[in-house]
């Protein structure tokens, strides 16, 4: 590509992303389809899974993308499995790691090394309703609104300096299935945006204050 002046115009490398991932993968499903974008900023090197059987190892062949199964029942305790896991994340070099539904704790040494470039996506407006029942748990408090977070990860639960929230509407007679999957959608646009924002302009946190660009 050149400028109209006839220069060059130097193309800024994507940004590797590696996506952990437990079940069928759906955002990791959007990540896919946004990378194929040259203007995206970033690109999906790797998908590691704690579930042999999780539905993403397949839209990560259909890809052809790289993908890892490290499952806790083939290690001797948790901080091996914990080592298993940080040792195939730094296969793919990643500039960014994305949990996108990724059900299990990452220990804090894990947590330490990516600090700053590791996000992980809560179905429900954080600080409020953390933890791995979020959507339930909004209903049964009785709030009118909810949403998703996309959020950096530190050593606690869901408690990471947030980067960017959509609230979602509850609605009469709601069930958990029904308010889940509309959470869902807002969850993949949120996520695919903000990734991509953090890709291309960089990421800026002061005290519990996120900044893109």
């Amino acid at each position: 590509m050149q400028t109209p002046s006839g220069h060059p115009v130097e193309s800024t490398p994507a940004k590797r992303l590696v996506v952990l991932v437990s079940g069928g993968g759906s955002n990791l499903a959007a990540l896919l389809a946004a990378h194929d974008d040259g203007a995206y900023g970033a690109r999906v090197v790797g998908v590691l899974t704690d579930n042999p059987a999780a539905g993403a190892l397949e839209l990560a062949r259909d890809a052809g993308v790289a993908s890892v199964v490290v499952s806790p029942k083939d290690f001797e305790d948790r901080a091996a499995w914990n080592d298993g896991v940080a040792e195939a994340v730094a296969v793919f070099r990643p500039d960014l790691v994305v949990l996108a539904g990724f059900m299990r704790i990452l220990a804090p040494s894990f947590v330490r090394r990516y600090e700053g470039r590791l996000i992980n996506t809560h179905p429900a407006l954080l600080p409020s309703f953390p933890g791995a029942h979020g959507v339930r748990d909004a209903l049964a408090h009785g709030v009118k609104v909810t949403g998703c977070t996309v959020h950096l990860v530190d050593d606690g639960v869901d408690t990471g300096p947030i980067i960017a929230q959509v609230a979602v509407p509850v609605l009469d007679g709601d069930d958990e299935h029904a308010l889940h999957e509309r959470i869902k959608v807002a969850e993949r646009a949120l996520l695919v945006e903000t990734v991509g924002r953090v890709a291309r302009e960089g990421l800026y946190v002061v005290g519990r204050k996120v900044t893109i660009g």
